[in-house]
């Protein structure tokens, strides 16, 4: 027993509690915390973003769970993302496996920097009449085709599901909760449809105590998620959304400057 709970994996419990804590109260950033503390790390991407997959088919079904008892899902919305967001992560996950690490850290920053300044111009939108006209705009985007695009990005980026799903409906004008429940659930289907696909392409078996990590901290964090939708007000969760987001694109942006300059120097 005392192998089991070492520093590291105390630190895999706490991680998976603090992202899944996040991740419940906004409906992202469970996957794209955990990938990038593992990364870190040291994780392969391929192998980081298995690992956190496989732990997400328990928190996510919690957090879905919790969402569904607090009646946050929109079932016509949930209807058109799920289906779509499994066979975006199900090409994503293969697709991963056979792509340059540094394309993928790449990939990952530009796409939460873009996320980043969509949700902020629907935050900072003042007069009436212009928020009207961009989500006109806006709604012409298919959930479903958001939900392919996130399940995609997700399997590419550990966890792109949220930032590109939740932020682009809220973008749109759809409302935050109904926004929030409805992604989390349908992300249960594309975590378990993207997991099953890493399990046939990878081995990842030394990685075990880093899934049982996530799942603990996780599990523990879920039953609050659509609690915490469902007391916070629609400006505060998108402010909290934009927040999330800028942190995370900002740190992946420092990451990659740091590595150009180490291979430059």
């Amino acid at each position: 027993m005392s192998e089991l709970f070492t520093p590291e994996f105390l630190l895999f419990i706490l991680l998976g509690f603090a992202a899944q804590l996040v991740d419940g109260a906004l409906g992202m950033a469970y996957g794209l915390i955990a990938t990038t503390v593992l990364l870190s790390l040291g994780t392969p991407p391929a192998f980081a973003s298995a690992s956190v997959h496989a732990a997400e088919v328990v928190t996510t079904g919690l957090a879905g769970a919790s969402h569904v008892w607090h009646k946050n899902v929109d079932w016509g919305l949930f209807k058109r993302l799920a289906p779509a967001g499994v066979a975006g992560g199900i090409l994503g996950a293969y697709v991963l496996v056979e792509l340059p690490e540094t394309f993928v850290k790449v990939m990952v920053t530009f796409y939460l920097i873009g996320m980043t300044l969509m949700i902020t111009r629907r935050i900072v939108a003042s007069k009436k009449a212009q928020e009207g006209t961009q989500a006109q705009r806006e709604r012409k985007l298919p959930a479903a085709a958001v939900g392919g695009a996130g399940g995609f990005l997700d399997a590419i980026g550990g966890g792109g599901w949220g930032p590109v799903v939740t932020s682009t409906l809220l973008a749109r004008g759809d409302h935050p909760r109904s926004t929030i429940g409805s992604v989390s659930l349908a992300e249960f289907f594309l975590t378990v449809a993207v997991s099953v696909a890493f399990l046939t392409a990878l081995d990842f078996t030394g990685y075990w105590k880093t899934v049982l990590g996530l799942i603990i901290g996780g599990a523990m964090a879920a039953p609050l998620a659509g609690y915490l939708s469902r007391i916070l007000a629609p400006r505060t969760l998108m402010i909290m959304v934009a927040v999330v987001i800028s942190i995370l694109s900002v740190y992946s942006l420092a990451r990659l400057a740091i590595a150009a300059a180490k291979a430059l120097s």
